[in-house]
């Protein structure tokens, strides 16, 4: 399998040196984080390094960094009525833009006729008036809006969002987990409420993930009960080793962060430009801003199911669309948001690269959908 090539890296990252490193010192210790002696304070140190790091590079206060099991658990806690400034009212509906995660159209905590969802462009960008009808006279809302979306990679304005959302009182949700370590992200730059991350997508464990809360932000209660972990904010023992590679991987995708995304970017484009030597090429969200990293593809005809076999079996990783719903036979739901009709929709390929990606591997992968296009595109 040494011979393989990855271009999965929007579905889960391998995990980095440092965040091997880091879980293999934490997996030594024996304390309990919650407990007052010696070789639990030793674990509770790990845990609060973990989230020094991670609030730093968020541009957020560490007392405000919560630990969870994952970016499906860090958005269901997040998303909840109640929450309020401090000279608001709280929030009583939820504002979803069509193309986020399962984990937030499932809606959190709020009852199904308390949620709404605005469109997007033909670009896969929300749609910024959409969102000020939604908003505008009625009772206020928290909005969540991914910064990046998974499976085109094309970047939300989530500043001018943020902006409308305050205006009409409502709050701001950011889903983060696709964008952190590929983008500069900071809670205070993009003014969210509400920020999740997850630690699989940026070189840490799978299994581990954050919510970040603004300052000021009031009405936060517990989705686990039973414990006072987490300033009693998330009950059950924290995931020491697993925290503690999160906090590593996070250290190490900062320092990565002014030379990785100029680099990948130059390699997707070599690749988008060999993909489009096929004919009828469509690289969806080609026109928006985009992660510098992630190419999502289609042409008429293109099964994705096959496509995906046929890259495999060439040794490359790639995916159909969003890995939670790659196993799925419906076509995706961001496609269809934008505009995109279920045939062209069921065949969209994506290929997404990290920081190992070489020369080498966008060579090889070129090579493979010659072979595979002239198969599957030309009936040869």
């Amino acid at each position: 399998m040494t011979d393989r090539i990855y271009l999965d890296w929007n579905a889960t990252t391998p995990l980095r040196r440092e965040a091997r490193e880091a879980m293999a010192v934490a997996w030594d210790l024996c304390g309990n984080p919650s407990s007052v002696h010696a070789e639990g304070r030793q674990a509770r140190r790990l845990i609060e390094e973990a989230r020094t790091s991670i609030a730093g590079a968020i541009g957020a206060t560490s007392r405000n960094v919560i630990f969870t099991s994952g970016g499906t658990e860090a958005n269901a806690l997040v998303l909840k009525p109640g929450l309020r400034r401090s000279q608001g009212a709280p929030v009583e509906r939820l504002v979803v833009s069509a193309i986020e995660h399962a984990s937030v159209l499932a809606g959190g905590q709020f009852p199904a006729v308390a949620i709404s969802a605005v469109g997007v462009t033909r670009s896969g960008v929300l749609d910024l008036d959409q969102l000020r009808m939604a908003l505008e006279g009625r009772p206020p809302a928290l909005v969540s809006v991914m910064l990046a979306n998974n499976e085109t990679g094309a970047l939300q304005p989530v500043a001018e969002v943020a902006e409308i959302v305050h205006v009409a009182g409502g709050l701001l949700h950011v889903d983060a987990i696709q964008a952190f370590g590929k983008v500069p992200v900071n809670i205070g730059a993009v003014n969210a409420d509400l920020v999740t991350l997850s630690a699989h997508k940026i070189g840490g464990p799978k299994g581990v993930g954050a919510v970040i809360l603004a300052e000021g932000l009031l009405g936060f209660e517990p989705l686990l009960r039973g414990g006072g972990q987490e300033l009693g904010r998330r009950a059950g023992t924290e995931n020491v080793a697993g925290i503690a590679g999160f906090g590593a991987a996070t250290e190490a995708a900062m320092a990565a962060l002014n030379d990785d995304p100029v680099r990948l970017e130059g390699l997707r484009n070599r690749l988008e430009r060999g993909l489009r030597q096929a004919p009828d090429i469509i690289v969806f969200s080609s026109e928006a801003r985009r992660l510098p990293n992630t190419t999502l593809f289609t042409a008429p005809g293109l099964k994705a199911e096959t496509a995906v076999i046929g890259f495999d079996l060439a040794g490359i990783a790639v995916s159909s669309g969003s890995a939670c719903s790659s196993g799925k036979v419906q076509p995706s739901h961001v496609l269809e948001a934008m505009g995109f009709g279920p045939d062209l929709a069921q065949g969209a390929v994506r290929l997404s690269l990290g920081w190992s990606t070489s020369e080498e591997d966008i060579n090889r992968c070129l090579e493979a959908w010659r072979k595979l296009a002239d198969t599957l595109l030309r009936g040869g």
